[in-house]
């Protein structure tokens, strides 16, 4: 029966129902006052379902959609990514007083070392204009007694597969904040038996956040890279909160010279 109304008997229908009102509205300053009472308590009626429908169409067709793995990358990348995390819903979107070593979805994990958390951590959905990324990550620290607040982020194997020295692995991010403070990031690639790690302030007083990181001035042995995750630590992170409102990664040769 749905089918039959999604198709040309509902086309039809709803056809129909427009020029019945299209004729209702051009003879309104004739009509029968019984008859316009009549008309104008069921236009009343279907205003206001009408109404609703486009108020939530307008939002939903506004947010960004969800799955999406679109976002501006280097034309010469050959590997690109968003995680899951700034994307899709989690079955578990939020953590409260979170332990240490918690993961967030498959593929973030916070680490610290706080005696007593006093951290929070939720996935909201984005609603500006502006966000691609359907989803962001809001962190929110009350007192914080530890030394250390790191978020990690998985990588998949893809990012790891091929990889060599000449590449530049780079990072895109939207950051907002309660107050300033410093993050770094830190990537880490694991060869073998060896971890090569490269850390990188983000430069937090841009809009849209961009770091390279060079592994020309790593001693990766290209033969036995097999995996790579990155560390996004925050310094000073107490009585503040922190959105990332994205996160991208993609992968480039560097230019040869």
């Amino acid at each position: 029966m749905a089918g039959m109304t999604d198709g040309w008997i509902g086309r039809a229908l709803a056809a129909a129902s427009l020029r019945r009102w299209s004729r209702a509205a051009r003879n309104a300053d004739t009509a029968d006052l019984r008859v316009l009472r009549r008309q104008r308590a069921a236009a009343r009626k279907l205003k206001a379902r009408i109404d609703r429908l486009l108020f939530i169409a307008d939002s939903r067709l506004a947010l960004p959609v969800i799955g999406n793995q679109a976002f501006a990358r280097p034309k010469d990348a050959d590997w690109a990514w968003r995680p899951e995390l700034w994307c899709a819903p989690l079955p578990v979107p939020g953590l409260a007083s979170v332990p240490n070593q918690s993961m967030l979805g498959a593929e973030a994990t916070l680490f610290h070392d706080c005696a007593r958390s006093e951290i929070t951590l939720r996935q909201l959905r984005n609603l500006r204009e502006a966000d691609l990324a359907a989803y962001g990550l809001r962190l929110d620290v009350l007192n914080f007694d530890g030394s250390y607040l790191s978020l990690a982020i998985d990588l998949p194997t893809e990012a790891a597969t091929g990889l060599q020295r000449k590449h530049l692995i780079r990072i895109d991010t939207i950051v907002e904040m309660e107050k300033p403070l410093e993050i770094f990031a830190r990537l880490n690639i694991r060869h073998g038996p060896n971890t090569e790690q490269i850390v990188r302030e983000l430069p937090l007083h841009e809009e849209d956040i961009c770091i390279e990181f060079d592994l020309a001035y790593t001693r990766l042995n290209e033969k036995r890279a097999d995996r790579m995750w990155l560390d996004l630590i925050f310094e000073g992170p107490q009585m503040n909160q922190v959105i990332l409102r994205d996160l991208t990664f993609s992968r480039r040769p560097r230019a040869e010279l």
